[in-house]
């Protein structure tokens, strides 16, 4: 089966669906998947074609490069100039995605939608939000299957596009780590936050929390991996606290996955304070490493946190309450038990599962009234 996967970024980018991609699509080429990936890039510097892991990856130009709004009208004709037994695309708010979902739709090829929903600094970009999606619904409810990577995002979407909950299928992402490297050892006194940096992230959060953490705690140390357009904010923040000695802000390029891991397997506790998160790889990834997590009660996280993965903070929680949690949790450090966490082979097997589903019942089933391709219920038993 031709299978393609659109996105606005993948490889070498470094994210939750850049790493979705980077994991499920040699899975799926090892299980005998024809995958093209068909990306942007603003800049204009990486190769317009590429075989990445067995993975056909093709770029197109979008703009404006300093925004993360991807208008990249080559994605249309690239979609209506090619052939697919079925379109994947990854992700729903960029224009990547209106303009590669009305391609497959004129197109007639049969296509689901992963969300992979995640939060904006931007005020306006959020208040707009549920204008978009109803914009979006009758591109969306087209859609052969419909995919949450959490049951928080599946109920989400349901709602607020209102499409039955019938539609949508869950697959989380995964939660595989190369194992810490020899000599590795936890620091007790090091707490690791992940994430692309925007003030969403909750990054500066973390920071406030850290004058009063060091009374508490004389050695606390804060590593921020991640780039992004809140870096210059959160440095200023750590001069104007003067805490350059204790916070540490720095990438991890996604293809240096044992130097990560050795990151994660020696902090004492992983922390990430987002407004919001659908299913985070980055949570998933520590707890992969057994090591304890700390998180915002909101969205996808108040769901790990509900189900015992972590501990949860309120999202008005202040600074000082915060470092009383920290301390806490670095103090009386809790013991990660061997769960079976969800990995990228499942992650990959159940995603298969939907692709032959769609396949397999695209020439026996009719349209529903909103258009959409309709499936056996017996699909969402199967992969659900």
């Amino acid at each position: 089966m031709r299978v393609l996967m659109v996105s606005a970024r993948c490889y070498p980018f470094v994210g939750g669906i850049e790493t979705h991609i980077q994991e499920v699509g040699p899975r799926l080429v090892a299980r005998g998947y024809s995958v093209d990936v068909l990306t942007t890039d603003p800049s204009g510097t990486l190769p317009a074609e590429e075989n990445v892991r067995g993975m056909c990856v093709r770029r197109v130009p979008a703009w404006p490069r300093q925004l993360d709004l991807y208008i990249a009208p080559q994605i249309y004709s690239a979609i209506r100039g090619g052939s697919w037994d079925l379109i994947h695309f990854q992700g729903y708010n960029t224009f990547v995605s209106p303009i590669g979902l009305l391609a497959a739709v004129r197109a007639g090829t049969p296509f689901v939608l992963t969300f992979h929903s995640g939060g904006h600094s931007s005020p306006l970009r959020n208040a707009v939000r549920g204008t978009q999606r109803a914009l979006l619904r009758p591109l969306v409810a087209k859609a052969a299957r419909l995919i949450g990577v959490s049951e928080f995002e599946a109920s989400f979407f349901s709602t607020r596009m209102g499409i039955p909950r019938d539609r949508f299928v869950v697959v989380p992402n995964g939660a595989a780590m190369p194992a810490a490297s020899p000599g590795v050892k936890v620091d007790p006194d090091l707490i690791v936050s992940s994430g692309r940096l925007e003030r969403y992230k909750g990054h500066h959060r973390l920071i406030a929390a850290l004058p009063e953490l060091s009374r508490r705690i004389p050695n606390a140390r804060l590593h921020i991996v991640g780039t992004g357009p809140y870096e210059g904010e959160l440095r200023r923040l750590v001069s104007a606290l003067g805490l350059d000695d204790r916070v540490t802000i720095a990438g991890i390029p996604g293809s240096e996955r044992q130097r990560m891991a050795d990151l994660l397997a020696s902090a004492g506790l992983f922390v990430l304070l987002s407004d919001y998160e659908a299913h985070p790889v980055a949570v998933m990834e520590a707890l992969s490493l057994r090591r304890p997590v700390l998180v915002s009660d909101t969205s996808g996280l108040r769901e790990l946190a509900t189900n015992g993965l972590c501990r949860a903070l309120p999202c008005d929680a202040a600074p000082s309450e915060i470092a009383a949690a920290i301390a806490e949790e670095l103090q009386n450090p809790r013991k990660i038990a061997d769960l079976a966490l969800p990995d990228w082979d499942a992650c990959a097997q159940a995603l298969s599962d939907v692709y032959r589903d769609v396949a397999d019942n695209r020439s026996t089933v009719g349209l529903t009234h909103d258009g959409a391709i309709g499936l056996r219920s017996a699909t969402r038993a199967r992969v659900g």
